[in-house]
């Protein structure tokens, strides 16, 4: 398997996520606040959605955001699609404008995650990866990255398919490991910041 980041840019990588991450929640914890009592109030339960996801080294952790969806139980599915009937209003909005995501500066100051890197992925998806694919897992999982913005319209993608789970393993899965793969093994402090330009301006 090719090499990952090396320790220089893992420790600089790091340093620069413990810094923001804890500037981020200082900044924002009345946004997130306001959201997750809302959130509470809207779907009639805990404001936060909290789920195990796989993380560095196939470790898993659970990561923390802004519940947008109705609780359901009889729903075996983990593909959403923008057409999804569990979406509440308010939790459309949440989404559209990713204030759901950030309670994971949480995750990002532990260590459980970057700001930049792969999407973690619940357990059953890291479980396909070979060979050099598992090069994946060799970094922490992002908020953002290049997948994620190539793919920030996943949701209205997913909603044309006559089957949404099976285009997501079948197309999107795949594609997005390359890219993961493309990032890693070009890596460089520059592209991060250009990722997270490019998701702040929408």
């Amino acid at each position: 398997m090719t090499e990952g980041l090396s320790f220089t840019q893992r420790t600089f990588k790091r340093a620069f996520d413990l810094i923001v991450a804890l500037l981020g929640l200082l900044l924002s914890f009345w946004i997130v606040f306001i959201a997750w009592l809302l959130a509470a109030i809207d779907t009639r339960s805990n404001g936060f959605f909290v789920q195990k996801r796989v993380g560095r080294n196939g470790r898993l952790f659970s990561v923390v955001k802004i519940k947008t969806m109705r609780p359901v139980t009889d729903v075996a599915t983990t593909i959403t699609a923008q057409n999804d009937p569990r979406i509440t209003k308010l939790g459309a909005f949440f989404r559209r404008t990713k204030i759901d995501e950030l309670p994971q500066l949480w995750n990002v100051l532990l260590g459980q995650m970057s700001f930049v890197g792969p999407r973690p992925d619940v357990p059953g998806y890291a479980d396909r990866l070979e060979g050099e694919q598992k090069l994946v897992l060799s970094i922490r999982p992002g908020i953002t990255g290049p997948a994620t913005l190539k793919y920030k319209n996943e949701e209205e993608l997913l909603a044309k398919q006559a089957d949404p789970a099976q285009y997501n393993d079948a197309v999107i899965f795949p594609d997005k490991v390359k890219i993961n793969l493309d990032y890693i093994r070009n890596y460089s402090f520059k592209s991060d910041l250009k990722y997270i330009f490019k998701t702040i301006i929408g």
